[in-house]
């Protein structure tokens, strides 16, 4: 009987040493999964930092990923758009005004 009782206390016992050191998963927003998937290829940090920016305001960042979008032939919705725009505006440009 003992035997038999070993095999589900020790699968237990792994288990619970396995989640000690687990972190917990990050859950991207459908903007962070949209710009990862379709953007992030031609994107990367130089192109929020650049001195030459288009993006002043919340407008104008919508008005650039839309743009984006289109020549890239993605067919985002106005909601997929305005989704990427407050993703960008929380990773790269917190300081500018909504509008």
């Amino acid at each position: 009987m003992f035997p038999r009782l070993m095999l589900p206390v020790l699968v237990s016992l792994l288990a619970a040493v396995g989640d000690v050191g687990a972190q917990p998963i990050h859950q991207a927003s459908r903007g962070e999964l949209l710009y990862t998937t379709h953007c992030i290829a031609c994107h990367d940090t130089q192109v929020h930092w650049r001195e030459k920016k288009l993006v002043t305001d919340g407008k104008s960042l919508r008005r650039e990923v839309s743009r984006w979008q289109d020549v890239a032939g993605l067919g985002w919705t106005g909601q997929d758009v305005e989704e990427v725009a407050q993703y960008l505006q929380a990773l790269y440009y917190r300081h500018l005004t909504p509008n």
